[in-house]
């Protein structure tokens, strides 16, 4: 008969994706879980098979912490912009777990419309977001988004290492100039 589980799963996870939060993916270790939970790493392998299948859960769960950034993003007036604030966002207050989800190595994709499904599980919402407001038909919407979410992920990815710490107005009126010029180059073609 196995040993009864001492912690839940749902336990074990969160105190993993704390650790990824404090010091990244990389200090996620059964000892280190097992520290967190007052315990030794024993009581992990009770409930999980192996520190991979952890992992996986911590990827999964930091997933799902990044889905209600972009779901607070599509509740604003302007949605298209407030994902790509919430984005930004993301990448400020959970940067360790911004860095495991979009700054880790991957494999290579043959365009681009598979990276922005890659990436983002809410695509077709956010498409949505900026398609009917403006009008625009399914390929303008992708490539205004495409173009977007690179420059987002630029000012992201500058903020998630610490290079520099734009202000919450600077990101707005940043991703407002992009997006009118984007937008009225898409329309004048």
């Amino acid at each position: 008969m196995p040993p009864k589980a001492k912690f839940t799963r749902e336990e074990i996870v969160e105190a993993a994706l704390e650790i990824a939060r404090d010091k990244g993916i990389e200090a996620v270790t059964a000892r280190e879980i097992g520290t967190k939970l007052n315990s030794s790493a024993r009581p992990i392998f009770t409930v999980f098979q192996n520190m991979d299948e952890v992992l996986e859960e911590v990827e999964q769960t930091a997933k799902e912490v990044y889905k209600q950034y972009v779901k607070e993003g599509l509740k604003q007036e302007l949605a298209f912009r407030g994902v790509g604030a919430s984005y930004i966002q993301f990448a400020i207050q959970e940067t360790k777990l911004f860095q495991l989800l979009f700054m880790s190595e991957q494999k290579q994709m043959n365009n681009i419309e598979d990276v922005m499904m890659l990436i983002d599980e809410s695509h077709e919402e956010i498409l949505r977001s900026v398609e009917e407001p403006y009008e625009l038909s399914r390929e303008d919407a992708q490539k205004l988004y495409q173009h977007l979410w690179i420059y987002t992920h630029g000012i992201a990815t500058l903020c998630a290492t610490g290079m520099y710490q734009f202000t919450g107005t600077e990101i707005s009126e940043m991703l407002a100039e992009v997006f009118k010029s984007l937008l009225q180059n898409i329309k004048m073609r």
